[in-house]
């Protein structure tokens, strides 16, 4: 079953976005990828602020390209990632109200990207994030690298592209790559029921995203599209790259789609187990 984006305002102004696809941990295909660039990019005027978020427990665990079939992975990998994806990033960079992330699960690959794409992010603190191209075979795209090396610094970006690594919220909130951290309510710390304490932490944290969509709709809308497009100018001129130094950098990644590593690394993820790396 493929997933699918929901729709709905929880609060004056706000437009949630909610990624579900539950059997696949979130996981980000075709309809839902295009969905959040559809959203975005016909957007009411009455919206001022979206939040984007997961349900169930879930955010994302990234690209949707673990059960591709071996035979077909070359064919059908790289479009998903190089269109709808692509397609849906760029819509939140050029988005013009403020955008909010409510991070109600994990957030892996892909799918921390969709997050760091907006201006805030919102987190549960039981959560991990993490980016796991190394354990993968996968060169990222290089504009994917400059939004982590905006929000993070280099030395963060390199921790965390080079050694694959996942981690909590509260380090992730020291970071940058998470701008504030809900906790699990005091009233619900004694319930005897683990799924009852994650459905009142996940509760929780649905509220705040909310609240702080619904701040950020209520201040002046000239301010906070004006702030922010100040803010993205200044950084799309930082990242700014020679066309030439462009071309070579999405040719690396192109060539690492084609790669035998980048085909046994996606299905040793998938399989749990340590892939078996050629270097070609």
């Amino acid at each position: 079953m493929p997933g699918q984006l929901l729709r709905d305002t929880p609060a004056e102004g706000v437009l949630r976005l909610r990624i579900s696809n539950p059997t696949k941990r979130g996981a980000l295909d075709h309809p839902i990828l295009d969905g959040i660039a559809e959203a975005l990019d016909t957007l009411d005027p009455s919206v001022r602020c979206v939040l984007v978020t997961g349900e169930a427990g879930v955010f994302s665990s990234g690209y949707d390209i673990g059960n591709i079939p071996a035979d077909r992975f070359n064919e059908l990998a790289e479009p998903l990632v190089a269109h709808p994806f692509a397609s849906a990033i760029e819509a939140l960079d050029r988005c013009d109200v403020p955008t909010v992330a409510a991070l109600s699960g994990h957030t892996i690959g892909g799918g921390l990207e969709v997050a760091i794409s907006c201006d805030l992010r919102v987190a549960r603190s039981d959560i991990k994030l993490g980016m796991p191209p190394a354990k993968l075979g996968l060169v990222y795209s290089h504009t994917g690298l400059m939004r982590f090396l905006d929000a993070i610094g280099e030395p963060r970006t390199r921790d965390l592209f080079l050694r694959g690594k996942y981690i909590d919220a509260a380090r992730a909130e020291t970071w940058g790559l998470v701008t504030e951290v809900v906790d699990l309510p005091e009233e619900a710390a004694d319930l005897a029921d683990k799924d009852a304490r994650k459905a009142a932490h996940a509760e929780a944290l649905d509220a705040e995203g909310v609240a702080v969509a619904a701040e950020i709709a209520a201040n002046a809308p000239l301010s906070t599209t004006g702030n922010k497009q100040v803010l993205r100018k200044i950084l799309t001129a930082q990242r700014a790259l020679a066309p030439e130094l462009e071309e070579e950098l999405i040719q690396l990644r192109k060539d690492c789609f084609q790669s035998e590593d980048f085909l046994e690394g996606v299905h040793a993820f998938a399989e749990r187990r340590k892939p078996n790396w050629k270097g070609r």
